[in-house]
């Protein structure tokens, strides 16, 4: 089953337990905007509209703000602002302290073979540890597999800020009906070659061996976001693009 949209709710209102996703197998999982209170209770922090997925078993708030907190398991693009003697402090948004990356959070690290990642490199990581006390911590490993599986430094290409609601929508399964977004593959399906990555913390990298498809990419992500266009003016857009590129 789909991720599925519930009611409104505001900061401090009790979950309806019946809301709750249940999963024979796997843990309840809570995204942004949920708190946990012993020994059951679940309760949102920010106001907006209470999202489940039963299939993940995973439940969060979406909402919108354009501070990004940063929560457990979240995918970011962070950039290095330096290293230390057994990290990098990697900036996540302006409004939020360095992140903590270890020198050894990466596949197969060694003090001999790790990255070597200089100011202003990007990555695409892991948030392993968010407390509103502590600076983040994060890792370029998978947490299933132990792999990069696509984490790590990200060479090339250009980053590019969104709000933090496109990048919640680019990263849902399923998006096409969850979130209406399709540029991407919109633009893919015209035949332009491209990678992308997304942060939730409001960034997209976009690569490829072509500069002016990096470029129409990032121009397509923003304006989509800024006139939150649906799927119809999407394609309309893509078309233009396309028209003006060729």
């Amino acid at each position: 089953m789909a991720a599925t949209e519930q009611p409104i709710v505001l900061p401090g209102d009790a979950i309806d337990p019946s809301l709750i996703p249940t999963h024979k197998k796997q843990p309840l999982r809570l995204g942004p905007g949920l708190r946990h209170i012993p020994p059951s209770v679940i309760v949102p922090t920010v106001a907006g509209q209470l999202v489940t997925d039963q299939k993940k078993n995973s439940m969060w708030i979406e909402y919108n703000s354009t501070r990004y907190i940063p929560s457990a398991n979240d995918l970011v693009i962070g950039q290095v602002q330096r290293s230390a003697t057994d990290l990098y402090y990697v900036n996540l948004s302006p409004y939020t302290s360095n992140a903590m990356l270890p020198h050894l959070a990466f596949e197969g690290a060694t003090k001999k073979t790790r990255p070597q990642l200089a100011a202003g490199a990007l990555v695409y990581a892991r948030v392993t540890l968010a407390n509103r006390h502590m600076d983040a911590e994060l890792e370029c490993v998978s947490a299933a597999t132990g792999k990069a599986d696509g984490l790590g430094p990200l060479a090339g290409g250009m980053a590019f800020d969104v709000s933090l609601g496109l990048a919640r929508r680019l990263l849902m399964a399923r998006s096409r009906e969850e979130g209406g977004v399709e540029v991407l593959e919109l633009l893919g399906a015209e035949g332009l070659a491209f990678e992308t990555a997304v942060g939730r913390n409001g960034r997209v990298w976009v690569s490829s061996d072509s500069a002016k498809t990096i470029v129409l990419v990032g121009r397509a992500l923003r304006e989509t976001d800024e006139g939150d266009l649906g799927v119809e003016r999407q394609r309309k857009l893509v078309k233009k693009l396309i028209r003006g590129m060729r």
